[in-house]
This record gives structure tokens, sequence and C-alpha cells, in this order.
């Protein structure tokens, strides 16, 4: 049975020397240019920094170290934190290793949840979600062998230690906080016999008698694991953890980045709109409806949410992936059952309207949709759902980033009076 720290350690020359040839043979080549636009326009585009967990190709979608999403969705978080970060998926023993170590390192020590408790009953999922990290800092690997004087080549080492302590402790963490939000505030043990996903679900409390919450915690927690670097989350965690602040504080930046309307509450804004459609169709809308009511909301000036992505020219894989879950486990559902009709309605509406780059669906037009269909009916806590599955992939990185040895994060910034004396303004 190999285990993840020795695969890593074997692998981690090879990701070193290739990395050190490109910087030595190439290092003068240009890659990128920045235009006004870009400069003032949140840097979107802008080649200047590099991931190797994963890439988003606009025409097929997410991409994990070479492996087209759509062929690992069947595959659990545990899994995908393994390929991220050795470049190959563990073989049957090895990831029931990994799972056994990180059981071993779950438990959340009482004053993480003592500290949550004593917060005002109506602070945010996410906020919580953050504070509770934070909190958990104290127990920091990589901070406690920093101050003793470690060596940079055992910067990934501690990483990957604590790492593993904060991945364990997230579902517990943060079923803890949905249980003192939006329970009666009594935490659930978690189950030796489940996994990582299905014990997240099973400490929520959340009733699942058919097991199908477990099955969708368990593709949505894989699914959104990673998406490139220069996601808010993912950036911010790197910024921060360049500085070599350690996976409590990096990750705790990344939620941070990820509480924002603009990043993690998209499927919030999705489900909205989809009750909005039920409650005003006292049902499920004809398709003829539909279309009326998604010209008028766009006549309006307002968008349809649910559609396009910022990067993605194709139907976004993660869409797929959650539609064929919602065709199996709940096809008379209600809010699915609109969604289809959205489906089948709105890109052809946007095609016609002619503004949108991509009039495809992505993710978010249909994961808050089934996280309410099985029962999690409060959207604030969604993104904090999100932030447990992103962890994987923000820890991943960090790791190969203290690994490689990448420099703090220090681009320069300009004047708006530099900027109109190179452009001639």
């Amino acid at each position: 049975m190999a285990k993840l720290k020795d695969v890593f350690a074997n692998k981690l020359p090879q990701f070193q020397n290739e990395i050190k040839g490109l910087v030595t043979k190439y290092g003068d080549k240009a890659i990128s240019e920045v235009t006004v636009t870009q400069a003032y326009g949140g840097m979107r585009g802008v080649k200047a920094q590099v991931c190797d967990t994963s890439t988003v190709s606009p025409e097929t979608g997410l991409i994990v170290r070479g492996i087209p999403l759509e062929k690992i969705t069947d595959r659990c978080p545990e899994e995908m934190f393994w390929l991220l970060l050795t470049g190959e998926l563990p073989d049957a023993d090895s990831l029931k290793g990994l799972q056994a170590d990180l059981a071993g390192r779950a438990d959340v020590p009482d004053y993480v949840f003592d500290v949550l408790r004593a917060l005002p009953k109506d602070t945010h999922p996410m906020a919580m979600q953050s504070i509770a990290l934070v909190a958990l800092q104290r127990g920091s690997k990589f901070r406690k062998r920093y101050d003793e004087g470690m060596r940079k080549q055992e910067y990934w080492e501690a990483c990957l230690e604590d790492s593993l302590d904060l991945l364990a402790k997230m579902p517990a963490l943060t079923a803890g906080v949905y249980r003192i939000r939006y329970e009666d505030g009594k935490l659930i043990p978690r189950d030796p016999n489940k996994d990582w996903s299905a014990n997240f679900a099973h400490m929520m409390g959340v009733p699942d008698p058919t097991g199908r919450l477990a099955d969708l915690m368990r593709l949505y927690l894989n699914l959104h694991a990673d998406h490139e670097s220069g996601n808010v989350s993912a950036n911010l965690c790197h910024v921060c953890g360049s500085a070599l602040s350690d996976p409590y504080y990096s990750v705790a930046a990344g939620l941070n980045g990820l509480a924002g309307p603009l990043h993690g509450l998209a499927n919030q804004e999705c489900l909205k709109f989809h009750l909005a459609l039920h409650e005003k169709f006292n049902g499920v809308p004809t398709a003829e409806q539909l279309k009326e009511y998604a010209w008028e909301t766009l006549n309006s000036g307002r968008v349809i949410p649910g559609f396009g992505h910022a990067v993605l020219r194709c139907t976004d894989p993660r869409y797929t992936a959650c539609h064929e879950f919602g065709l199996k486990a709940c096809p008379d559902e209600p809010l699915f059952k609109l969604a289809d009709i959205m489906l089948q309605v709105v890109p052809g509406v946007l095609k016609e309207h002619g503004k949108a780059k991509n009039t495809n669906p992505n993710v978010d037009a249909l994961s808050g949709v089934l996280m309410y269909a099985f029962g999690v009916k409060q959207p604030p806590f969604y993104t904090a759902i999100f932030g447990v599955s992103r962890a994987v992939g923000m820890c991943s990185q960090m790791i190969l980033n203290r690994a490689i040895g990448t420099p703090i994060t220090r681009p320069k910034s300009v004047t708006t009076e530099w900027i109109k004396q190179q452009v001639g303004g």
C-alpha cells in the first residue's frame, strides 16, 4: 500500500527539475502581455501564475492533471486530493490508507465549537467556518516547525501535515457550523464506517433515508475541489500562503474570498430564481411560459443566473454530472423539472438575445437545486459546503508551491498617471 507522502516525495524531483529547466532555458521568454483594459478589469486573462493541478479549457471544461473532469466524476474527494497532488489516482489499498489517515485526524477540539456557540445566532455560516478554521491554527505543525528553524526543503512536509489535519477536520467543523447555526446545537459524532463525504452529510443531521444526500455530497465535493488558481478563493489562498502563512490562515483567506457574492454565492442566486419562478407560476411553468419570462427578465436588464461562464464556451461538465445525477435520483422533483425545462428553453433565448458569449448552463444552475431537493434548505450554508470542497484544491496547490519553492507574490502596481503616459493619453 502506497502512502500519499511517499508517492509525492518520489514525484517531487521530477516536478522540481522540470520547472528548474524551464526557468533556466526560457526564463526571459514572454508568455503574456497586459492591456489597459485588463489592468483596470481585474487582470482577466493575464497569464501571470502557474497551476499544475488543473486547468479550464474553454472548449472542454475542467481538466484535472490531464484528465477531463467527466472521466472522474465517479471518484471521491479523497481520490481527487491524491490526484491533484501527485498526478495519478491511488489504487484501492492506498485510498483506504489515506481515508484511515484522515479518519485518525478528524476530531475537532471542543474549544472550537465553544467559540462558534459564543457568536451571535445570526452570524453567517461562512464567517463561522472561517473563524473556526483560524481557531484551529494554534495546532499548526508548519508554524511550530518554522519557529523551531525548519529547512526550506522541509516546508512541503509540514504543509502536507497541516493540510491533512485541516481537510480531515473540515467535515466535522462545517457540520458543526450547520448544527449550531440552524439546528439545536447538538453535535453528531462521525460514523467510522462512512467516508469523508458521507460523514459530512451524516454529521449535518439532515434526514437521508435513501443515502442520496451522501451520494450528492460526494459528487458535489468532488466537482468543486479545484478550478485552476486564478479564481478568487484559490488566488487568495495562494497569495496568503506565499508569505509562508500556514494552511489554516491561507485556506481561511480563500474562504473569505469564496464568501463574496461574485464567487461562491452563485448557486444561491440560481436557487432563488428557481423558487421565485415556482411561486410565480404556482408550480412548474410550461416551456412557453418560461420563454416569455426569460425575455421579460432580459429586457428588464436583469440576468438569468446559471447560464454562461467567465472562461467556458461549452456546457460545464460539472453541470452535466449534476444533471445526470438528478435524472437518476430525483427526476420528478419540481425544482429539478423546472431546471430541466430551463435547459431546453434558456439557451435559445440567450442566443436570440445575442449578448451572452456562452449560452450553456454552468454547475450553479443545478447544484443548489439538488441540495434543496435532498433536504438542505438553508441556501446561505451552500457556500460553506463549497468551502469544504475547495479546501482540497487550495491545500493541494499550497503543498506544491511549498515543494517547488514558489516565492512571495508581489506584482508591481502602477498609477493611472503612469498608464496615461504609456499610452500617450
